[in-house]
């Protein structure tokens, strides 16, 4: 990466929802090598019982691992590097997602405050501002991109069972 440039991860608004990880878990998986990740206590199964809880504590890492990585390795090339979050967006996933079992889609779109889904362009859209000249002072940050369902989610209005 040249000094000036940017880059940007694509995450989930997944890892803004509820886990198990206390604030040393969040530190110890935002320091630790790659190399040493699986060692670490919070991954051991105890605090990922299943696959819903891994998926969430995996997202959660991204956004982590950026913001350190944004404070070093990529400062130190005179770089930048954030991540962006997006909510549920009109994908073959999607589709997949809305023709399984259970309306989980549905309900956090029915309780966020757009109660829409996205559409890539408009990710594309957030992410082109990330990356653009209007946002030189931007880095180390997550962008939520979801239409408010960690809003409903984080105020009470969506309760979020993760199986």
């Amino acid at each position: 990466m040249a000094p000036g440039g940017a880059g940007l991860i694509v995450s989930s608004q997944t890892g803004y929802m509820p886990n198990a990880l206390t604030d040393e878990d969040e530190i110890a998986l935002a320091l630790t090598p790659t190399s040493e990740l699986a060692s670490l206590e919070c991954l051991d199964g105890s605090k990922t019982p299943n696959s819903g809880a891994a998926y969430i504590v995996s997202k959660k890492a991204n956004q982590l691992r950026t913001r350190t990585a944004a404070a070093t390795n990529w400062a130190e090339r005179g770089a930048r590097i954030n991540t962006i979050s997006p909510g549920i967006i009109v994908t073959p996933l999607a589709y997949d997602e809305f023709n399984s079992p259970g309306n989980t889609y549905q309900e956090m779109i029915d309780s966020s405050a757009l109660r829409r889904v996205g559409t890539p362009d408009e990710i594309a859209a957030a992410g082109a501002f990330l990356l653009g000249p209007d946002a030189q002072f931007i880095t180390g940050t997550d962008l939520l991109v979801d239409g408010g369902v960690i809003a409903s989610l984080k105020s009470g209005k969506y309760d979020l069972q993760v199986h």
